[in-house]
């Protein structure tokens, strides 16, 4: 910042956003609905005139041709002032994106990156993209209760010991679980080898701004941190920051790959949201979410003494060879004991309550707690969870997901993730892809963590897993078949040639 002592009332983007209607200005540049007067009037009834009076331009709209009253610059300077980082970078493109860049700026084509084994897509995504190699590292299992939890820092150590020329490491935490890796010895581990540490820290954008919630990433020791201020904040859908502190990696190379990958078109209203929400957690932050994590104390309660139903709290996640840490606003429900899967459960809850609830998987379901929660939306929750209990008898099933055990759950990486996805590629019956290279991604979503990456060698448990996850209601979208009938693999090098 400028000065010692940042006035985080200020929102500069919002102000500018501001200044931009009230000096009356008429634009002769993109978007071309101008305003919202081009827009169909049946769009703007939905929408609203205030969304499409806010899509301007970020430069020759925001700000002038040459960006001189630096707005987004301000911005992200109060941003890392905010939470302690020495660096933030705003993207209009989702965590997606920053945590590719976050990738690219550490490791090249054919350089190694040890990963934790439960990222999610778009790390895999990053993987391919880059051609960079990964090196995985195995999460640490809960046999009872079938569920990953982060990897521990043995196992990065292991993984560093076996490959030291890897560039770095990458690890998830927060899970989507809300479970959390002992950050703090994971980074000090990778800097005693000079190497960076990136965290995927999506679901913990609000982690700085209360001491009862996890130790977020940046107080942690880490070199980067990705979050989705869309997720656990009051960004808007696509909003994500990212933050760097260190001389691990470079400012400057971290933005250029930012800027490599992400749109030369950012969205204003994205970009206001997450200035907004940095005033609102900068001035009550600390308030809202003593509020938060006292209504989730009381929801847990409650939801425990529903019939059939369990809380998982730290008794069942954090322990030696699970989770450091937990994030108490994620309220994960175990509901085995009605006799049915999540997946049954939140379709019917959405059906018959409007209820859209967050991971739903084969034994549970979750509620996504933040600040904008009160006494009124758990109270519709608690209704319908009860309700949900009392017909529990009516969605039970027969229908079994065949869950792995992690030896057969763990894929043999074969090929590069690249190479396997843009190489010569054929559709094969699920019930003969055992053995082959998995040319796509298979991801049960959400929580969007693969079960197969490409160039991993296929084998029969995770594939009758995803086959009989899809007949009891799993979803997977990123599959060339969704309904796991046919996969995509590498075509065997005899038969391509």
């Amino acid at each position: 910042m400028d000065h010692a002592s940042p006035d985080h009332s200020c929102a500069p983007v919002l102000d500018a956003l501001a200044a931009y209607h009230a000096t009356g200005q008429t634009p002769f540049t993109p978007p071309g609905h101008k305003q919202g007067r081009g827009a169909d009037p049946r769009v703007r009834e939905v929408l609203g005139d205030a969304v499409f009076l806010s899509d301007v331009l970020a430069t020759s709209g925001l700000d002038d041709r040459t960006s001189s009253r630096r707005v987004l610059e301000r911005a992200q300077a109060l941003m890392a002032d905010a939470v302690g980082a020495e660096h933030t970078f705003f993207s209009t493109c989702g965590s997606s994106l920053s945590v590719k860049a976050a990738m690219l700026a550490v490791a090249g084509p054919h350089e190694e990156l040890i990963i934790g084994r439960d990222a999610h897509k778009s790390v895999v995504s990053g993987l391919v993209l880059a051609g960079i190699r990964p090196v995985w590292v195995d999460p640490q299992w809960d046999p009872d209760l079938h569920l990953a939890h982060p990897p521990s820092v043995r196992a990065f150590e292991k993984a560093f010991d076996g490959r030291p020329d890897a560039r770095g490491a990458l690890v998830t935490s927060p899970t989507p679980y809300g479970t959390c890796a002992a950050l703090a010895d994971i980074a000090a581990l990778c800097h005693r080898r000079g190497k960076p540490l990136v965290v995927d820290e999506a679901w913990g954008a609000h982690l700085p701004f209360h001491p009862d919630l996890p130790t977020w990433a940046m107080d942690a020791g880490a070199d980067v941190c990705v979050t989705s201020v869309h997720k656990m904040g009051s960004g808007l859908e696509q909003g994500s920051v990212f933050h760097l502190q260190g001389d691990r990696i470079g400012p400057a190379a971290l933005k250029a790959c930012a800027d490599l990958l992400g749109t030369t078109s950012p969205s204003v209203l994205v970009y206001a949201a997450l200035d907004g929400w940095r005033r609102q957690m900068a001035e009550h932050g600390r308030a809202l979410y003593s509020d938060a994590l006292a209504l989730a104390g009381r929801l847990r309660e409650q939801i425990e003494d529903i019939d059939g139903m369990h809380v998982h709290d730290r008794a069942d996640f954090c322990a030696p060879g699970r989770a450091a840490d937990l994030d108490p606003l994620q309220i994960i429900i175990d509901i085995s004991a009605l006799g049915t899967t999540g997946y049954r459960a939140g379709d019917w809850l959405r059906e018959h309550h409007r209820i859209n609830l967050h991971v739903c998987d084969h034994r549970r379901i979750s509620a996504q707690l933040t600040h904008a929660d009160d006494t009124l939306t758990t109270g519709r929750l608690l209704t319908a969870l009860r309700d949900l209990s009392r017909h529990a008898r009516a969605l039970r099933t027969d229908v079994r997901v065949e869950v792995p055990d992690p030896a057969e759950l763990r894929l043999e990486q074969v090929m590069l993730p690249r190479d396997a996805f843009f190489g010569r590629t054929e559709l094969v019956p699920w019930d003969k892809a055992a053995g082959r290279v998995a040319a796509e991604m298979l991801t049960p979503y959400p929580p969007g963590i693969p079960a197969a990456v490409p160039g991993e060698r296929l084998g029969t448990e995770v594939l009758r897993y995803l086959r009989t996850g899809v007949e009891a209601g799993m979803v997977v979208p990123d599959a060339a078949d969704p309904a796991m009938e046919n996969v995509k693999v590498v075509v065997r090098p005899a038969e391509g040639a």
